[in-house]
């Protein structure tokens, strides 16, 4: 039985199961949001606060021992000057685990860890979507609507636009089209039997 030891062996031998955690914690540190497994996503929790807390002391000696974990200055950096100090306020549960349904191969459940200060980074609009934006704000609100009525007498006057003498030349076509298949079904009368014999 394995009652109180904490952690999960994931089918890997130590040396493999510390060194996996140890990418995927410099990942979720570089892009603060990484997708994998669910049961890896949970452990990895416990390996991200750690690191987190550790970054809280601010000393040198928590720094040497994040560089002894994470084996990576500019990530040792950004953990000490960017992440930690948005996270301050927190007693703990830096991370967040989202279900995100099963992989297709081999039925996994997948899961998406993200610390909580992840931010989406916001779309860059372009140069002409901008000048459009502000030429809608500078352009006065009468001119749109009246440009719209402009809009909707040119559709009505289209709408009314036909002609009474194309609508008369359209219907006498449709006449014409009815009766020339009646004239096609007209049959030669036959010759009684007396006149093909004279």
């Amino acid at each position: 039985m394995r009652h109180r030891v904490a952690g999960r062996k994931l089918s890997r031998h130590t040396q493999h199961r510390e060194l996996m955690f140890r990418n995927m914690l410099v990942s979720l540190l570089q892009h603060e949001r990484i997708k994998t497994t669910l049961a890896k996503g949970k452990e990895l929790r416990s390996w991200a606060d750690k690191i987190i807390t550790l970054g809280k002391k601010g000393t040198l000696h928590a720094k040497r021992q994040a560089f002894a974990l994470l084996r990576n200055h500019e990530i040792v950096k950004k953990l000490f000057e960017e992440i930690v100090p948005r996270l301050k306020g927190r007693e703990g549960g830096y991370t967040r685990v989202y279900k995100m349904g099963w992989r297709q191969g081999d039925g996994a459940p997948l899961s998406l860890v993200e610390l909580l200060t992840f931010s989406h980074p916001e779309e860059k609009k372009s140069t002409v979507k901008k000048a459009k934006e502000v030429l809608e704000k500078v352009s006065p609100k009468k001119k749109g609507k009246e440009e719209k009525k402009e809009k909707k007498e040119e559709e009505k006057e289209k709408g009314k636009g036909k002609p009474k003498e194309k609508e008369k030349k359209e219907k006498k076509v449709r006449k014409e089209t009815k009766e020339t298949p009646k004239e096609k079904k007209e049959k030669p009368k036959k010759k009684s039997s007396k006149e093909e014999s004279k």
